[in-house]
Order: C-alpha cells, then structure tokens, then sequence
C-alpha cells in the first residue's frame, strides 16, 4: 500500500508504508547543490537541508555516533580556507576553533587542498571543517566512532579524522586514484579501493600504514564487507563485473557478470542479496549469493548510488543524469516511490 503526501517544498512524490520498519534519518548528499538532504525514515518525509557543503559527494556516519563525515570534490587555494565565510551569529572565536589546521608535519605539502566538513547527525550543524590534502571522493566512519576517513583520487592515498578530537590525523598512501573506503567491523582496519591500479588496499589502522595489498580485477571502485569482516564484493566498474574476495586470502571466490558498466552496490540484511545499480545497462539487479541467480529489473536512466536500508524492505537509488532517489521493493525490484533532490545523489547514508 503507498499513501501519498503533496510535499511540493520538498518534491516528495510518494510515501512508502514500508518506510516505517525503519525509524531514522536517510541523508542524501546532492553533489554540485553544495546540500544534504534530511529524510525522515519512517515516513520518507523531507525534514531538513543542510547547506554550506559544497560540492559534496562522500557522506559517512555509523549507528550511534554523533556525527556525520561530509567530504568536498573541489580543491580551493590556502587563501581561500583562511577566508572561509563565518556562520552568522558565530563569535569569530568559535568559527576559528571550528576550522581545524591539521599539524604541518601531518599533512603532505605537494598536494591539493580541500575541506572535510564534521557535522551534528541530529541537527546537521557544521561542528568544523577540517583541511585535507585534495579533492574527497569518498568518506567513512569507523563502527567504533573513533575514525573518518577520505579517500584523494589525486593523491593516491587518503585521509585519516581523529573523531574524539575533531582533527586531522594523518595521510596514508593506498595507490593510484583511490576511489571507495571502508572499515573493518571492529575498527582495526580499513579498506580502499584504487581504481589506478586493480587492488583493495588493506591499512593497519594501529599502525597508520598500508599492510597488504588484495588483487581486484581492472578498475575496482565501489565496495561492500560482509558484517563479519570476512567477505568483499568489489564493483569492477568498467569491466561489468563484481568480484568476490575472500578477506583472509585475498582469493577470487565467485565473479558476477552484467555485460556493462557498474556503480554502487550493497547487501539485504541478511546478506543473502547483493544488490547492483548497473548504470550502462539502466537496470537495478539482485544476485542470489547462495545460487548465483540474477534478477534484472529496468531503471532508466543512470541507477548511480544505492543504499540498501537496513531494517526495512527499501533500496535507496539515485540517478546520475536526473534529480531523484529512487525507492524500490527489495524483493520485486520495482520503484515505488521517488524523491526529488536538487543536483546528483551521491553517497546515501541511513541512520536509525
């Protein structure tokens, strides 16, 4: 059953019941609208905006932590960051404390520059921006919530964001144009793919280095853990194929064909589902990881980022070429509802 609200402030044009499995916020960063969009879970209703970011593709947060890790793909000069406009009603004190400079030992000096924006989940209030080294493709938080970390597609490495102290806490190198990231479910590790050169590096994060290296087919970009750490499904995004990998081993266990290109994928809450936006082909797919079967359902045009919401039966897509987030019924695959945003969904995060 789908209830409809008429929401035009927000361009919501369906309500899903199903939503309400879920309660919570969906945060759907809206790329060249310098946005974040505020969905409320439970009913699918716009709540908020959060302006101020531009630019903004990577969005990471983590069930019960405070924040929200906001990274920018545009790079600024240092003249620019000194200069960055107050908040009104901000004492010029507090907007100094919340532009942290990272120690200059820290952060590489031959690269980019760019700003990483800590925000409140609850209220979408920028805490701080921090300075990293060059455009953010992607960002994460660590299970734990002690860490963030950014991905620099021109810096062949990424950042690392002490989250108890809201600063920067160093620059790792992975390898050529790193593009996705993610941490290990107890926050030991982290993982990033680099699309330059095949391989999902894996990084100690006690250490601060990079300890091993796993092959990755052509052009690894998007990727998925398994809730115990154990498996990664890598999106070979060019090559239309999705790789398993076996974490201990690094080995190759099973490859999913879709003939096209491919972008962002994600796993049902029982893991029994990997879902695949296939952006070449415009269609959404369900792989069956105990039998291997494929369902293909048309999506036009361009399924670009997708999320699958824990604890309800919805897939959260967005298009690259058209201002919407699709919802769709994970186990039909059929869209039943759409949200209007304004410029490109990127990387949706759901929060309960």
């Amino acid at each position: 059953m789908i209830r409809f609200l008429i929401l035009p402030v927000f361009g919501l044009t369906s309500v899903l019941t199903s939503w309400a499995a879920q309660a919570g916020v969906v945060y759907i960063p809206e790329g060249s609208a310098g946005s974040v969009l505020m969905v409320e879970s439970e009913t699918g209703q716009p709540i908020g905006r959060i302006a101020g970011v531009e630019a903004v593709h990577g969005l990471a947060g983590a069930p019960g932590i405070p924040y929200l890790v906001a990274g920018s793909f545009t790079e600024i000069d240092h003249e620019s960051a000194a200069q960055t406009a107050k908040p009104e009603g901000v004492s010029q004190a507090d907007h100094n404390a919340h532009h942290a400079k990272p120690a200059k030992a820290a952060m590489p000096t031959n690269k980019g520059l760019s700003l990483l924006s800590v925000l409140d989940a609850g209220t979408g209030e920028v805490l701080r921006r921090i300075e990293v080294p060059g455009a953010v493709h992607h960002t994460a938080v660590s299970p734990d919530g002690r860490w963030a970390m950014a991905t620099h597609p021109s810096g062949d490495g990424v950042s690392l964001i002490d989250l108890s102290t809201l600063e920067y806490a160093g620059f790792i190198t992975t390898g050529p144009t790193p593009n996705y990231v993610s941490f290990s479910p107890d926050s030991s590790r982290a993982y990033v793919s680099n699309t330059g050169n095949g391989t999902l590096s894996e990084l100690d994060l006690d250490r601060r280095i990079l300890s091993r290296n796993l092959l990755a087919g052509e052009g690894p970009e998007h990727f998925v853990l398994s809730r115990d750490g154990a498996t990664v499904f890598v999106v070979d995004a060019e090559a239309g194929a999705v790789l398993r990998l076996d974490i201990a081993s690094g080995a190759e266990t099973a490859t999913y064909g879709f003939g096209a290109e491919l972008h962002g994928l994600d796993l049902s809450d029982g893991e029994e589902t990997l879902f695949v936006a296939v952006k070449g082909a415009d269609k959404v797919a369900a792989v069956d990881l105990t039998s291997g079967a494929v369902r293909l359902q048309e999506l036009a045009p361009a399924p670009y980022h997708l999320t699958a919401a824990d604890g309800s039966e919805i897939l959260l897509v967005s298009s690259r070429e058209e201002a919407k987030i699709w919802a769709i019924d994970q186990a039909s695959l059929q869209v039943t509802s759409e949200i209007a945003v304004e410029g490109e969904g990127h990387q949706i995060v759901v929060l309960p």
